[in-house]
């Protein structure tokens, strides 16, 4: 088959939990013999780069700022896909996808999938019209498209609720891990094995990092607390985060990072927090699991979901409730050991990126025959 990715700012993955959801299943397609095609934004992926680890990339200029990158990006996506002799188009997250309807009317043979990753309008960064807008793009998402996929249990009941839909449940994957590393890498911070807490988020509100800042203030530790992420178009809530952490050297800054950095980052905390407000299916959280950490995390469905009953909860957006989990868990090395080896089981049985590539698959084969037989 011959399948072209659209909504994603592009691979391989610097940030983002959708640009890494598009880079573990489009190189895995490919790995199983399909033609796959992912459209790429200069700003994000050097337009030089023409193909990564099998998966062909196409890259199309946007206007680059907030409110017009994604959407002029998809327009000209949109128009490049009706050239194309494509079997599926497949869109990435509800913005991208209000313009399913474009995608049709340009090609009308091509089946188109959506995957519903979260719902975007629920984030603090965006304003009323764009919120509107980001709903219509759930709609469209919803209903329009040929097959949507969602990637969370509440996700697939809130779309059949709202929208007498039948969508597929296909969660977020991660790799697991294999190779330990030396984590040489980290001391540049300072950092040792076991001796820091982190979160790897976006910088933005409904991220909810505010929250564990808060907590980690009011608690007694030798035990640092690391950031791992980059702001998007959210610069105020960054320079906010920067201000409650003023004067204590404890709590640390590592702007985004990647690869083997990422990797050390991950193998070395004695727990990871999520303190999120709003999620889809967490990638970092899985990623984290993945490694083998023990998590506390938001009680919010979607983390419950991820982690089952293997995280520690605390009350979404009570700071006060976060402090004493961490107390809690600092108290407790081996439940944190416990706990993490069961995770990082969970995450090999129920988020194998291997199984979720197969029922892609078998979804794009069902609309296909589908469109044949109309």
């Amino acid at each position: 088959m011959r399948i072209y990715f659209i909504g994603q700012k592009g691979i391989p993955a610097k940030f983002g939990g959708i640009e890494r959801h598009v880079e573990d299943l489009s190189v895995r397609l490919a790995e199983m013999g399909h033609e796959v095609f992912v459209y790429t934004r200069p700003n994000y992926t050097k337009k030089e780069l023409t193909e990564y680890r099998g998966v062909k990339l196409i890259s199309i200029p946007s206007i680059s700022t907030k409110h017009l990158d994604a959407i002029t990006h998809t327009i000209r996506a949109c128009f490049d896909l009706a050239k194309r002799d494509a079997d599926i188009g497949h869109f990435h997250s509800i913005g991208p996808s209000s313009l399913i309807w474009l995608a049709k009317l340009l090609q009308p043979r091509t089946p188109i999938v959506s995957t519903f990753h979260t719902k975007c309008y629920l984030h603090a960064k965006w304003g009323i019209f764009a919120k509107i807008y980001l709903k219509f793009g759930e709609w469209t998402a919803c209903k329009l498209a040929d097959k949507t996929i969602t990637v969370s249990h509440s996700l697939t009941k809130y779309a059949k609720g709202k929208y007498q839909t039948r969508p597929c449940y296909i969660p977020n994957g991660v790799s697991v891990p294999s190779d330990d590393t030396a984590g040489l890498s980290i001391k540049r911070w300072g950092l040792n094995r076991g001796g820091y807490m982190l979160v790897v988020s976006r910088l933005i509100g409904h991220k909810g990092i505010h929250y564990l800042i808060d907590a980690y203030k009011k608690i007694k530790t030798d035990k640092k607390l690391v950031i791992t992420g980059d702001g998007a178009h959210t610069n105020d809530y960054v320079e906010r985060l920067k201000k409650m952490a003023q004067g204590n050297s404890d709590i640390i800054f590592t702007g985004n990072q990647t690869g083997i950095v990422l990797q050390e980052l991950y193998r070395n905390a004695y727990i990871f927090v999520q303190p999120s407000e709003s999620e889809g299916l967490s990638i970092a959280l899985l990623e984290a699991m993945a490694y083998g950490n023990a998590v506390i995390i938001s009680d919010i469905p979607e983390n419950i979901e991820a982690a089952s009953k293997l995280g520690i909860t605390f009350r979404s957006g009570d700071a006060d409730d976060l402090k004493e989990k961490l107390e809690y868990i600092l108290e407790r090395p081996d439940l944190v050991f416990k706990l993490g080896s069961l995770g990082r089981k969970r995450v090999e049985r129920c988020y194998n990126w291997n199984n979720i590539a197969r029922e892609t698959v078998k979804v794009y084969e069902e609309i296909i025959m589908k469109k044949l037989r109309n």
